[in-house]
């Protein structure tokens, strides 16, 4: 089981050695955590984009290009659309965004004849290693889905568990949050968190436990389930996945985590064919590593489960 991203890592290193295919590469930042993957064994990469401009880059990061392949695609639209192929046609294991705006590199995974859709609706998972927490912390959705329906958030639900299980929790705890832990008619949020609780234990929703609603302590901190004398619940302050109601209380929650605690995170696209690593320029170095490293470990998982 991995309880935190050193584990994730280790777990890596178990995996046959994947390939990304990075959609318009250059991009210095980009390359600088390209580079450190193939250094730690994470993934090798096929670079796609303005060949000339990856190698100016490259030269300023000390990256010997010989040890990539280059594809020289100076069109971003093309760029990307080659990229996503080669994940499309099983010649690289994950796909990510360089220098492309976002919306651009989402049109190119949902294209319908190299793009990467599987059928299931596509949700955001971020994965945080906090300190002083003794697991990994899973939240969905903070950047994809705005207001999802309760059949949207079974489908999120089915996505993250995917991912929990790639990285060793086979049984993960699932907490759809709410304001509050009991249910008011009047709060629609937490009747359909309790109506996930039952297709959970009716059998609709395998693979994990589901218990909410669910407040943020009772579903993050042990004394607070302790102190609400909540001990009953199936989760007492040790929840895997928090679910949030809409896209605001997941950013927010995202944002706060990120800026107000010592912690590192990794994500990714989830619902589709293969991992998708939809990082911004202001992630860190560090968050472009370890979502290569989490989309590596997932890759394995689905190679496995073909």
């Amino acid at each position: 089981m991995s309880k935190s991203f050193n584990d994730i890592l280790e777990r890596v290193k178990t995996c046959s050695t994947k390939k990304v295919a990075v959609a318009v590469a250059q991009d210095d930042a980009l390359l600088e955590a390209v580079k450190a993957a193939k250094e730690r064994g994470i993934a090798d990469s096929i670079l796609v984009g303005d060949a000339d401009k990856i190698t100016e880059i490259a030269a300023t990061l000390n990256m010997n290009l010989s040890d990539y392949e280059i594809i020289d695609v100076k069109d971003i639209t093309e760029a990307a659309l080659t990229a996503v192929k080669l994940v499309h046609d099983g010649k690289a294991d994950m796909y990510m965004k360089g220098l492309i705006d976002t919306k651009g590199f989402l049109k190119s995974v949902l294209d319908k004849e190299v793009g990467l859709r599987s059928g299931k609706p596509l949700s955001h998972v971020c994965v945080f290693d906090i300190k002083g927490m003794d697991h990994l912390l899973f939240l969905t959705d903070v950047a994809f889905m705005t207001y999802p329906t309760l059949e949207d958030k079974v489908a999120i639900i089915n996505n993250t568990v995917e991912i929990c299980h790639a990285c060793g929790i086979d049984n993960p705890k699932v907490a759809p949050l709410a304001a509050v832990e009991v249910v008011n008619e009047k709060m629609p949020v937490t009747v359909e968190a309790a109506e996930l609780t039952k297709m959970n234990e009716d059998g609709r929703i395998t693979g994990c436990i589901v218990d909410g609603p669910l407040s943020y302590d009772l579903a993050t901190c042990p004394e607070a389930a302790k102190h609400k004398g909540a001990t009953g619940r199936k989760i007492v302050g040790d929840a895997d996945v928090l679910l949030f109601p809409d896209i605001h209380a997941g950013n927010i929650t995202y944002k706060a985590l990120v800026h107000n605690s010592d912690s590192i995170n990794g994500n990714l696209i989830t619902g589709t064919k293969a991992p998708v690593i939809l990082t911004s320029r202001s992630d860190s170095f560090e968050v472009k590593v370890n979502s290569l490293a989490l989309g590596a470990v997932v890759a394995e998982a689905m190679k496995t489960n073909r």
